[in-house]
């Protein structure tokens, strides 16, 4: 009986319905897959070291190499920016005689040390992980400034057609781009829908951003007049669906830097001309630091252009 039932063993252990089956082809796809991404690995390891040889890259605010921006200088970044601030009380433009705000606006941070260094580096080169990190960074200032306004139109400032020629790209559309991305929400909508438009306050400057005369049409280094008639009609909504698309709809106004407040205060102009309903304004950085007690971290969620 013993023996019998160790022959049915047998028998049975030999059956191929009871046997286990080899593992050998899943091992052999894992193994492949396995060295596939090895592979890989060191082939963008090895790409990456020619790329840093042939192109140096250094963090653009303290110089070490190997990234643009590096994670010390980036936590820095953070810092600076994790208290957004009502900053139209340093724009003179964006103040009235009697002291009440034309336009509020909303800045991630004062334009300084790494904020202004990244700033600065990303509008002339145009850097992938600084276009990150700065599209995370005004993520998250238009998050705390829009909240509680549904169906918002996040406006860009249009670049200069002159800028857009020396860099090919407009940093403003490149950031909010990432913002999209980052807020991934459908009551957010982003429209280009700002002009350039001739100037004859500027003593004819076009789009282009240079003067009949052919003198160039930039802004840096003027002081607040000048501005103001440097920018005064300079902007209009475009033709078609993107301009009717801000009709009765709430906008915030987005650039990178404030400075006087005229181009800001030029862009609500043309959105409330096109019946857009101005909310304010988010920038990554001001010049100027708040003047009112407390502001750092007080953002008002109720935003209104007066008129608007």
């Amino acid at each position: 009986m013993g023996s019998h039932r160790t022959g049915d063993g047998q028998r049975a252990s030999k059956d191929p319905d009871v046997l286990a089956q080899p593992l050998w082809h899943a091992r052999h796809r894992g193994e492949h897959r396995q060295r596939l991404l090895q592979a890989w690995d060191l082939l963008a390891g090895a790409g990456a070291d020619i790329v840093a040889l042939a192109l140096p890259v250094e963090c653009v605010c303290c110089g070490r190499e190997d990234l643009a921006l590096c994670a010390g200088c980036e936590r820095r970044l953070r810092i600076l920016t994790r208290h957004p601030f009502r900053a139209e009380t340093g724009a003179p433009a964006l103040m009235d005689t009697d002291g009440s705000v034309i336009l509020p606006v909303v800045a991630a941070g004062i334009y300084r040390e790494e904020l202004s260094q990244s700033i600065l580096a990303f509008k002339r080169h145009g850097q992938v992980q600084l276009r990150r990190v700065l599209s995370k960074i005004l993520a998250g200032t238009l998050a705390a400034a829009y909240a509680g306004t549904d169906g918002v139109v996040l406006v860009p400032v249009p670049t200069s057609g002159s800028a857009y020629r020396k860099r090919g790209f407009s940093p403003v559309h490149l950031l909010l781009a990432g913002v999209r991305r980052s807020f991934n929400d459908s009551h957010v909508q982003c429209t280009d829908a700002l002009r350039k438009a001739w100037n004859p306050g500027a003593g004819g400057v076009w789009s282009g951003g240079q003067k009949g005369g052919g003198l160039s049409g930039g802004q840096k280094g003027l002081g607040r007049g000048d501005r103001s008639r440097r920018v005064r009609g300079s902007m209009r909504t475009a033709r078609g669906a993107r301009g009717h698309s801000l009709r009765g709809r709430p906008c915030i106004i987005v650039d990178d830097v404030l400075t006087t407040g005229a181009t800001l205060a030029e862009a609500a102009r043309a959105v409330h001309e096109a019946g857009g309903i101005v909310r304010g304004a988010v920038v990554l950085a001001a010049t100027r630091g708040p003047r009112c007690a407390g502001a750092p971290g007080t953002v008002e969620a109720s935003w209104g252009l007066p008129g608007a």
